[in-house]
């Protein structure tokens, strides 16, 4: 049996490893519904059917035909997650089975929020995507209208999705959301939202309720997804090192100062996992969102004079999440566009490419997500053109 003191850094006990990870399965929205596949490296790549057939029928003999079917090899990177949780120095002299018993709980919460806030919305994530943006850049929103009733924005949630002909298999909101589903009644009374002991359904998907701090109402109250296409990769194995004089910066005890292990006669326990995730097709993904939020993206355009009097140029474009594309538009009268609008009459922007006008012209340049939907845009700028 093995001592803290005696083995200041290693793997966690295997048990209570698994115990940790079960306790964070349970308490994460994100691994309840999202396609979980273990890796055996930091990286792993993952073949999807993007279009075409991808089988064919043949008769006995037959040479099996070939076509244009895509496919793409997304890549999922497992990066680490750390909690570092202060404890007595006591704690030296106990079993590493009995310290990592004693504080799997606090290790898996540590855990969980923090996945769920970076895989939902981006937040604090090493991750280049989340849910959040997949769901922007497909243009899949739908603006809480309080005069609807809450169902049939649901519904309109869900047929986003189904127009890219992907189903809904799942929900996942904020706490607060149960008190308005528990009041929804179809057309004979009966209740749209169960809210069972052992599964939570809506629509007859299973809904997962975020309580652990990690959701942001200010961006949505519900995401709607088929959630096959939402893939978090987990490398075995939770690593632990034992800190002994460290100041921990982010950790304010009751005088309001960071804790120093040194000066408080304390020790730190830091606890460290790898975990992955890849939202792998934007147009599965669609969110609710509070009524008032403001959505429109902002970008910052430098233009500049073109070859001739007749032509001017963007010459440089920031803001834009680089996902989507990039569109412009020339008149002496410009309408802003709304979020959500269709980007029809927009023409494709090249950077430092000449773009034909009058000099008594204006300008704006939009980013359009997968859905051709305008999701940021630019203020209206004044032409410049050459000689």
């Amino acid at each position: 049996m093995g001592y803290l003191k005696d083995e200041l850094r290693g793997f966690v006990p295997t048990e209570q490893a698994k115990e940790i990870m079960k306790d964070v399965a349970r308490g994460s929205s994100l691994l309840r519904l999202s396609k979980v596949e273990k890796m055996e490296s930091d990286k792993k790549k993952f073949p999807v059917m993007t279009e075409g057939p991808g089988a064919y029928w043949v008769s006995e003999g037959e040479r099996i035909k070939t076509s244009k079917a895509g496919w793409i090899f997304p890549e999922i990177e497992a990066k680490k997650l750390a909690v570092i949780i202060p404890v007595t120095k006591e704690k030296l002299n106990d079993t590493t089975i009995a310290v990592f018993e004693e504080l799997k709980g606090a290790i898996a919460e540590a855990f969980y929020t923090a996945i769920d806030a970076a895989g939902f919305f981006g937040i604090n994530s090493p991750f280049k995507k989340n849910i959040y943006s997949s769901a922007v850049n497909a243009g899949n929103i739908i603006v809480r209208d309080n005069a609807v009733a809450l169902d049939l924005d649901i519904s309109d949630v869900m047929a986003l999705i189904e127009d890219s002909g992907l189903d809904v298999n799942g929900f996942t909101a904020h706490y607060g959301l149960k008190n308005s589903l528990r009041k929804l009644r179809d057309n004979n009374g009966n209740q749209l939202f169960v809210d069972g002991v052992n599964q939570k359904e809506l629509y007859s998907n299973p809904i997962e309720f975020s309580r652990n701090g990690s959701w942001d109402k200010t961006k949505g109250e519900l995401i709607a997804a088929d959630w096959n296409k939402s893939i978090v990769g987990i490398r075995e194995g939770i690593e632990y090192e034992i800190l002994k004089e460290a100041t921990l910066q982010g950790t304010i005890d009751s005088d309001g100062k960071p804790i120093s292990l040194a000066e408080q006669d304390l020790i730190a326990i830091k606890a460290t996992m790898r975990l992955g995730h890849l939202p792998i097709k934007d147009e599965a993904f669609a969110l609710l969102v509070p009524e008032k939020s403001n959505l429109m993206g902002t970008l910052s355009i430098t233009v500049g004079a073109g070859s001739d009097a007749t032509h001017t140029k963007v010459t440089e474009v920031n803001g834009n999440t680089g996902s989507g594309k990039l569109k412009y538009k020339v008149s002496a009268n410009i309408t802003e566009p709304s979020y959500g609008d269709e980007a029809t009459e927009y023409s494709d922007l090249k950077v430092n490419e000449d773009i034909e006008c009058s000099s008594s012209d204006k300008i704006i340049v939009v980013e359009s997500s997968t859905s051709n939907k305008i999701v940021a845009k630019s203020s209206v700028t004044s032409v410049e053109v050459g000689s």
